[in-house]
């Protein structure tokens, strides 16, 4: 008992620092925020079309999503590194499973944040629309792969976090094991949407597929953080 409610302490300890950072700092909101929207702008622009637009919405939404996390990881480890709090919590022999956790909620949070935005933007510039049951489908869909993308950014953020070149290498590692997350979402927001008369029906079968892909990482991440740091 004494061993969960201190794991309890470390995870809001944790959880309230990278809050905490980010509201002084407010990099997501002065800096990842519009960098996804000027993609989804971009894209816009780019593509010029209502019904490609509207399309191709969900896969636009996720992208600026994945790209905006490799900023925002970055920036998080590369202060933690920076100043050895790793290195302090490490050797003050603090549970690193609840560091994990902690940082991983702090991302999901920010993530959750910035794709209400960019939904937002999606029924802004590109005029898609949604039923009350695709909006169900889309909370749900938002929820659990933010919750995915959390865990695989924390920790392939701290697999990189001690590396030389990590702001290249980081990219690299990420955005190939987040390309589940990428098809799922994607689909099961069109199905939301009902982009290319896709059915809301079919968008739960790829939620249940980000559900179990949350679930692995968080494990995994759980278990495996630990190591990570010590080596």
């Amino acid at each position: 008992m004494n061993k969960i409610s201190g794991v309890r302490r470390v995870v809001g300890a944790v959880l309230i620092k990278d809050l905490r950072i980010e509201v002084r700092s407010r990099v997501v909101t002065n800096q990842v925020l519009p960098f996804a929207g000027l993609i989804m702008i971009m894209f816009a622009f780019a593509l010029d079309n209502d019904d490609v637009l509207q399309r191709v919405a969900g896969g636009l939404i996720w992208l600026a999503t994945m790209f905006s996390l490799v900023v925002i990881v970055q920036r998080s480890f590369a202060i933690d590194t920076s100043d050895g709090a790793l290195d302090l919590l490490r050797v003050a022999g603090v549970d690193l499973s609840a560091v994990f956790l902690g940082k991983a909620i702090a991302l999901t949070m920010q993530l959750l944040v910035l794709d209400v935005v960019l939904v937002a933007a999606a029924f802004l510039l590109y005029q898609v629309q949604v039923s009350a049951v695709g909006f169900v489908l889309l909370v749900t869909c938002v929820i659990f792969a933010t919750t995915g993308l959390g865990f695989v950014g924390t920790l392939y953020g701290g697999l990189t976090a001690g590396a030389k070149g990590r702001e290249t290498l980081l990219p690299l590692l990420l955005l190939p094991v987040m390309a589940p997350v990428l098809i799922a979402a994607t689909r099961a927001t069109e199905a939301a949407f009902g982009s290319g008369g896709a059915v809301t029906s079919e968008g739960w079968a790829w939620v249940g597929l980000l559900a179990v892909f949350a679930a692995v990482f968080g494990l995994g991440g759980t278990l495996a953080f630990g190591p990570l740091i010590d080596e």
